[in-house]
């Protein structure tokens, strides 16, 4: 699994590539950790280029929207497809997590939050 940062005015794009397993889901919380220590607020995971994600992925994904919401920061999730939407399917998170079709529509989402 690779991560790469991207910016958008005060929101920060996550693109993620490759598997979402046991031997990878962690860096994705050790990365939002650093970015909760410099304040930063707003958030848009990109999981166009991830194809398959286990338990230990969901449970990155539970434990970044937890971390965030206590916080009253904001995180969409974008590009949720195949098998991965399946994944989310069956474990009863579609609606718990705020998803958006692509990245554009979740800037354009979280844009009237930033003050």
């Amino acid at each position: 699994m690779e991560i790469k940062l991207r910016r958008n005015s005060q929101i920060f794009i996550i693109d993620i590539e490759g598997d979402m397993d046991l031997y990878q889901a962690y860096k994705l919380k050790e990365l939002v950790a650093k970015m909760i220590q410099k304040n930063i607020a707003y958030y848009v995971i990109n999981l166009e280029k991830v194809d398959y994600i286990d338990s230990s992925g969901v449970g990155a994904l539970l434990y970044v929207h937890s971390a965030l919401k206590k916080l009253k920061m904001k995180l969409l999730i974008a590009n949720v497809h195949g098998s991965v939407k399946d994944v989310i399917n069956l474990t009863q998170l579609m609606d718990y997590f705020n998803i958006t079709k692509d990245v554009s529509a979740a800037i354009q989402e979280l844009k009237p939050y930033i003050t």
